[in-house]
């Protein structure tokens, strides 16, 4: 190996070889040769592009190659050997070219363009343990990828594999044809060119969910070592949005061919079938990292989202992580706003997604109309597909904001469907964070608040971007008496993505919590930044007004308590038995504010 410094990197490795290989070539050399290189050409290779492989080597009967993660490696060790089966149906068995593959997650020593180490070693014992047209993966493949793929993992218990110190858990990767049919366009090159003015490029079709393209950061007017800061954000961002389940993002080793390259965004869209593009820069100015980013509809070139921040003090990694975090949080939430818009683009649509699609842009306006038609437009979803995991997650997200915004009663009926709806999401898509987002909050309904909060950490675990899961983990724990921790975990949702439409309810959880810890001054600056968004949100003007007669301005607190009665009614101090207070001393410490402002006890 060259040099003295090793350089190690942690990737996908799949390793390919040609089953039966020396039999096929005593029988047949030339043809045998022939066909090996018909199919890297038209099915190995364009497989490769699609989901960002980098082919490291090829041996006689096989290859080696990189992939930037475990759902890229094992999608296209899928597609390729159902293209080769689909291939092969009407070759003789005796000349049929057969590859077996192998997969493992693990370190990588990096030596020049080639690799080495334990990580390529354990994909290529794993291999050799797959059977023809099959394919092996260690456990640390299956762990990234499992409910991420339209495939089965059958284990193959530990294995003792050549040369490997260890055993390895193996499993076997089942898959139906029906789920990977042969793509039916052209795939982009791996070192992507412009497209000359006599050939234009096939254009790709766009996907089923949201689809985005992360251009190179681009490093403005500074050294090396911002060089490598905006390489690593770029790097940690696509590694960021390829754990959203819902999005479809190019891999990174795509996305590097356009580093250093003036691009129109219009281009990468036609080039990669993707609906969004997102660029950005960071420039250092007078101590300080500044990055600007922008998310681009790639059809018209419109911005959907602009943002600007800056940051100072701290290392590289750690200001890294922080701009990751808040550009994919903030991505997260505006995708969701722009699918909403285009599923609302058809007057009557019929199908599931479009349907789905508007639900999620009725749910994100919060209001009785909206909610009941997110409600409704998911119930039809439902009907259509019974198993769709995604129309229940909605209808108990409907149903739980009608509740906790106070359109319907916060009662058992209530409780009940939303428990219901959530635990059949999570069964449909265990893997969504979505669902176990909704699932917390449905046992914070039921006052269960410690199942609360183990749902809400599966979440982060699937996406530890997910802003929406950090602000509900601070609601769950102001509601169960932890106001410190409710404060941080509603701040960092704040601060990862603070253009978060439905922000508010951040707002609220801090006002809550820090009315809990009598520290009246924050509480009321929290309440009334609420209320600047919902004036009439029973919740806000609740803890609105017991701090106001906390702090001993009874005449304010006795005007925000008439507001409350006009929202509802039907409010008393006794009301309040049916919110989550996980302690009694909580409940009674808001009813001793609400009795001060005038609130009628029964």
């Amino acid at each position: 190996m060259t040099g003295e410094r090793v350089v190690r990197r942690l990737a996908a490795i799949l390793a390919a070889d040609v089953a039966g290989y020396s039999r096929l070539m005593g029988r047949d050399e030339h043809g045998t040769l022939t066909r090996l290189k018909a199919h890297r050409t038209e099915r190995l290779e364009p497989t490769l592009a699609r989901h960002g492989g980098r082919l490291v080597k090829l041996t006689g009967d096989g290859a080696l190659v990189e992939f930037p993660s475990a759902v890229d490696a094992l999608g296209a060790a899928i597609e390729f050997q159902q293209a080769m089966a689909e291939a092969n149906q009407d070759q003789p068995e005796d000349t049929a070219v057969v590859f077996r593959v192998g997969l493992h997650l693990g370190d990588l020593i990096v030596d020049g363009d080639d690799l080495y180490g334990d990580g390529v070693n354990v994909a290529a014992r794993l291999e050799a343990e797959a059977p023809p047209g099959g394919i092996v993966v260690s456990r640390a493949i299956r762990e990234a990828v499992q409910g991420r793929l339209n495939a089965n993992l059958h284990t193959l218990g530990d294995l003792t594999l050549k040369n490997i110190e260890r055993p390895i858990r193996a499993f076997r990767v089942e898959w139906t044809a029906e789920d990977w049919p042969a793509p039916s366009t052209i795939s982009p090159p791996a070192s992507p060119t412009p497209t000359s003015s006599n050939q234009a490029a096939p254009a790709l079709a766009l996907r089923d969910k949201p689809s985005v393209a992360v251009l190179p950061f681009q490093a403005v007017g500074g050294d090396a070592e911002l060089e490598s800061f905006v390489d690593g954000l770029t790097e940690d961002v696509i590694t960021g949005l390829s754990l959203i389940k819902a999005m479809w993002v190019i891999a990174r080793n795509t996305m590097f061919t356009y580093k250093g390259r003036a691009i129109d965004v219009r281009t990468v869209g036609v080039d990669l079938g993707v609906r969004y593009v997102l660029e950005g820069s960071v420039r250092k100015a007078e101590g300080r990292l500044r990055m600007t980013t922008q998310l681009v509809e790639a059809e018209t070139g419109h911005d959907i989202w602009v943002a600007k921040i800056d940051r100072a003090g701290g290392g590289l990694f750690e200001l890294q992580d922080h701009f990751a975090q808040y550009v994919v949080a903030s991505i997260q939430t505006q995708l969701a706003l722009s699918e909403g818009k285009t599923g609302r683009k058809e007057k009557a649509p019929s199908g599931v997604a479009d349907l789905l699609a508007r639900a999620w842009k009725r749910h994100y306006d919060l209001s009785a109309e909206g909610l009941s038609d997110t409600v409704s437009l998911a119930e039809k979803a439902l009907a259509l597909d019974p198993s769709n995991g995604e129309a229940c997650r909605m209808i108990a997200t409907g149903v739980w904001h009608q509740a906790y915004r106070g359109f319907i009663p916060w009662d058992r009926v209530a409780a009940d469907r939303v428990m219901l709806f959530a635990q059949r999401a999570v069964v449909a898509e265990e893997a969504d964070e979505y669902a176990h987002w909704i699932l917390g909050l449905a046992y914070l309904m039921a006052r269960q608040h410690d199942r609360a909060i183990i749902s809400l950490r599966r979440a982060l675990d699937i996406n530890p971007s997910c802003s929406l899961a950090y602000g509900s983990m601070g609601t769950v724990l102001a509601w169960g008496g932890e106001p410190d921790e409710s404060v941080a975990n509603n701040e960092l949702a704040l601060r990862i993505n603070p253009s978060d439409p439905t922000i508010y309810h951040r707002h609220f959880g801090l006002a809550l919590a820090h009315y809990l810890a009598s520290r009246y001054a924050k509480a009321l600056e929290h309440a009334l930044l609420v209320l600047q968004h919902r004036s009439d949100w029973w919740l806000a003007l609740i803890i609105h007004a017991a701090t106001l007669a906390q702090v001993g301005q009874i005449a304010e607190a006795q005007a925000v308590c008439a507001d409350l009665r006009r929202v509802r009614p039907d409010m008393t101090v006794t009301s309040l038995n049916v919110l989550p207070f996980a302690k009694v001393s909580d409940r009674d410490h808001v009813a001793d504010g609400l009795r001060k402002a005038g609130l009628p006890e029964k």
